[in-house]
């Protein structure tokens, strides 16, 4: 079985911003497939270059910016995310997460990313997610062990 890491990215201070840390947290009070690990990497995107190294695949869980309602789940994979073309989805990390990626290609890492965004309501202040996404975090953690089990 490849091995798998999933993701959380975000600023646990900024509300809906630090969606990928709850995901991920979430996801580790249950029990994970063999092969598969759950890391909170907050707001420091060049640690992912270490989880590049340690996976085969990676599924990275973001707040994402694509226009749509709060709440809203993008599934993206990471290539998508690099044409940056006008009306793409792009991450609120996105040139840290894309520099890291880069960086890690650079050194001959590159393993297979995809992306799962969820539309933020609020990016203030406070740690507390906004209604509307804590009613969807059941459905991304769903996703998420779907995109487990596909792999």
């Amino acid at each position: 079985m490849k091995r798998i890491l999933v993701v959380g990215i975000g600023n646990l201070l900024l509300g809906d911003e630090g969606v990928g840390v709850h995901v991920v947290s979430r996801l580790k009070e249950s029990a994970l497939p063999p092969g598969v690990e759950a890391v909170d990497v907050g707001t420091n995107s060049y640690d992912l270059i270490d989880c590049l190294y340690e996976s085969e695949r990676l599924i990275v869980i973001d707040a994402m910016q694509g226009g749509g309602e709060p709440g809203t789940i993008y599934r993206v994979p990471f290539e998508k995310l690099q044409l940056r073309r006008e009306g793409e989805l792009l991450s609120s990390h996105q040139l840290q997460f894309h520099e890291a990626v880069e960086m890690a290609r650079m050194m001959g890492c590159s393993p297979e990313i995809t992306v799962i965004g969820i539309e933020p309501k609020t990016i203030d202040w406070g740690t507390e997610l906004s209604p509307e996404l804590e009613h969807r975090i059941p459905r991304v953690l769903e996703l998420v062990r779907q995109e487990i089990e596909r792999i």
